[in-house]
């Protein structure tokens, strides 16, 4: 099992859309969540980030039309909230409400395979486990159901595409996931004082692997600095 040093006790999630006013009414005048603030990623695409607890939620926004494809095997989310209630992102995806006491957030999945979907969030990333087929960090939780998912191509597709983990050191945390068998999605980048690159899990959904300068108290490796994946 990978050793993997957390820099956060809270994973973030990540939806990609052309939507982002109908995000801002979600996000800002409906549930009140926090703005966290903008990241511009290049190619067309700015990040909204939202805070939620320890969580982020991010919402990155394309300037070009994305491609509309069907959910993987990220559904949907619930959020800690004084309130029980039902809403939906302008994409679609659900989004439930409830009292809960020390969970901000929780990332709603279904798998192909739940003895697989344990080996890679309890096994390989080292995430706690928490209840029936539910895997936790820090505030954070991922919960799966069997079912029918499928395989998706692109993080940047409309939808609910990822989940982030912040880490100490980019790099090696790629490494050490590849070595165990974990599917490499895109390889470490550098991009300001962020380092980051993707795994994919065992029903293909995209995993960020990110090291944050502001998170860990040191510059991050740039591109031509840092060691290749083995």
């Amino acid at each position: 099992m990978p050793d993997i040093r957390y820099a956060k006790p809270a994973f973030d999630v990540g939806f990609a859309t052309n939507h982002l006013a109908g995000f801002r009414l979600l996000f800002e005048t409906q549930l009140k969540l926090e703005y966290d603030q903008l990241a511009k990623l290049g190619g067309g695409f700015h990040q909204h980030r939202w805070k939620q607890g320890q969580s982020i939620v991010k919402v990155n926004h394309a300037r070009d039309a994305l491609e509309a494809t069907p959910p993987g095997g990220y559904r949907g989310l619930t959020l800690a909230f004084t309130l029980a209630a039902a809403v939906s992102t302008p994409d679609g995806a659900p989004i439930h409400l409830k009292r809960m006491d020390d969970i901000d957030l929780e990332l709603n999945a279904v798998t192909a395979d739940l003895a697989a979907f344990a080996r890679f969030y309890g096994n390989m990333l080292g995430l706690a486990p928490d209840g029936r087929n539910g895997f936790r960090l820090g505030r954070s939780r991922i919960v799966a159901k069997k079912g029918k998912t499928r395989r998706i191509d692109d993080w940047r597709a409309r939808g609910l595409r990822y989940m982030t983990v912040q880490v100490y050191d980019c790099d090696s945390v790629m490494a050490a996931l590849g070595d165990a068998g974990a599917e490499i999605g895109a390889p470490p980048r550098t991009l300001g004082q962020v380092r980051y690159g993707f795994v994919r899990d065992f029903d293909g959904n995209w995993i960020e692997i990110s090291e944050r300068a502001s998170l860990t108290g040191k510059p991050v490796p740039t591109d031509e600095g840092a060691p290749r994946l083995r």
